[in-house]
C-alpha cells in the first residue's frame, strides 16, 4: 500500500464513519479499485478507526470523562459489595449492599458494559470469516443492499420513539450490541445497524445515534487489542506500518474536521436517502465483482 492509498483511505473513513453507509464496505471496495492488497488482516481498517475513535473521543469528551468516573465508581462499589458479602457471611450480620447503578451516567455505563459483552463474542468468533469476505466485492455488495433494506424499512415505519437513558433498558443494550456484532462484515453498516436497533427499540433517533456512537468506542479498542499483533508479524514492514499509522491520522483528523455536520446530518435527515445511497453503491460493488 502506497503513502497516496492510505491518505486516500484515512480521508474516506473519517467522511463514512459517522454515516450509516459502511465505512468498512466502503474501504474495501476502494482498496480493490485501486489494486491494493489488505495486508494483514484487518489491522489496517482497525487502525484507521482507531483515529475517527479519536476525534469521537473528542467530540463526546464531557460524556465520555463522566462514563469513565462513573465505571470506576461502579467497579469500587462492586468490590465493596463483595467485601460486605464475606463480612456478612464471617460474621452473620446483615449490613446493606451499596447500589450500584445509581443515576443518568452510571446506567448509561451499565447499558454500555451490556451492550459490549456480545459484541466482542460475536466479532472475536467471526474474525476469520471476516478476512474472507473483505477480499470480494460480492460481500461488500450484498451487505450495503442489506444495510439499505434495513434503512429503507425503519424510515418507512415512521418510528418516533422517546427512550432516552432512563427509560432504556438491558434488553435494549444487549441487541444493539448483537447488531454491532454482526455489523463487523463489509457492507453492513454499523452506525446504520445499531441505530435502527435502538429505534425499533423505540429510542428516539438523538439518544440511538449518540448512543451508538458511544458503543463503537469499547467494540474499536478490543478490534485492536486483537489485531495488534499483527505488527510484530513476519509480512509487516517498516514501511507498511507507516503508511498504517498515517492512515490512522489522516482518519482521526477528517474525522474531527467533520464530526459535527455529519452527526447533525444523520439526525436530520431522512434515512432513505442513504437507503438509495446504500443500493447505489452496493449495485456498483457487485457489477464490479463480475466485470
Amino acid at each position: 500500500m502506497s503513502v497516496i492509498h492510505a491518505i486516500i483511505l484515512g480521508i474516506l473513513q473519517g467522511i463514512t464513519e459517522f454515516l450509516p453507509v459502511s465505512s468498512f464496505g466502503h474501504l474495501c471496495a476502494v482498496q480493490h479499485l485501486m489494486g491494493g492488497t489488505r495486508g494483514s488482516g484487518v489491522l489496517f481498517e482497525v487502525m484507521l478507526h482507531i483515529g475517527t475513535m479519536a476525534a469521537l473521543i473528542l467530540f463526546l469528551w464531557k460524556d465520555i470523562r463522566k462514563i469513565g468516573i462513573e465505571l470506576i465508581g461502579m467497579i469500587l462499589d462492586l468490590i465493596g459489595n463483595a467485601n460486605i458479602f464475606l463480612y456478612n457471611r464471617r460474621t452473620g450480620k446483615n449490613l446493606t449492599y451499596a447500589r450500584i447503578v445509581t443515576g443518568t451516567y452510571r446506567k448509561l455505563t451499565a447499558l454500555l458494559v451490556v451492550s459490549t459483552i456480545p459484541t466482542m463474542l460475536i466479532g472475536y468468533q467471526c474474525k476469520r470469516l471476516v478476512v474472507r469476505t473483505a477480499a470480494s466485492h460480492m460481500f461488500s455488495g450484498i451487505g450495503l443492499l442489506l444495510t439499505g433494506v434495513i434503512l429503507l424499512v425503519v424510515d418507512y415505519s415512521s418510528i418516533n420513539g422517546n427512550k432516552g437513558t432512563r427509560e432504556a433498558n438491558y434488553g435494549d443494550a444487549m441487541w444493539m450490541g448483537i447488531c454491532q456484532g454482526v455489523s463487523v462484515f463489509p457492507g453492513i453498516s454499523r452506525l446504520g445497524l445499531t441505530m435502527s436497533a435502538g429505534l425499533f427499540c423505540g429510542m428516539s433517533r438523538k439518544f440511538a445515534v449518540k448512543y451508538s456512537l458511544l458503543m463503537s468506542i469499547p467494540a474499536v479498542i478490543g478490534a485492536f487489542i486483537v489485531e495488534m499483533g499483527e505488527f510484530t508479524s513476519v509480512s509487516m514492514t517498516v514501511g507498511r506500518g507507516f503508511t498504517y499509522v498515517l492512515g490512522m491520522l489522516i482518519a482521526g483528523v477528517t474525522g474531527y474536521l467533520v464530526i459535527r455536520f455529519m452527526v447533525n446530518f444523520v439526525n436530520q435527515i431522512k434515512l432513505r436517502y442513504f437507503a438509495f445511497y446504500c443500493f447505489a453503491a452496493g449495485i456498483i460493488a457487485l457489477a464490479v465483482n463480475y466485470i
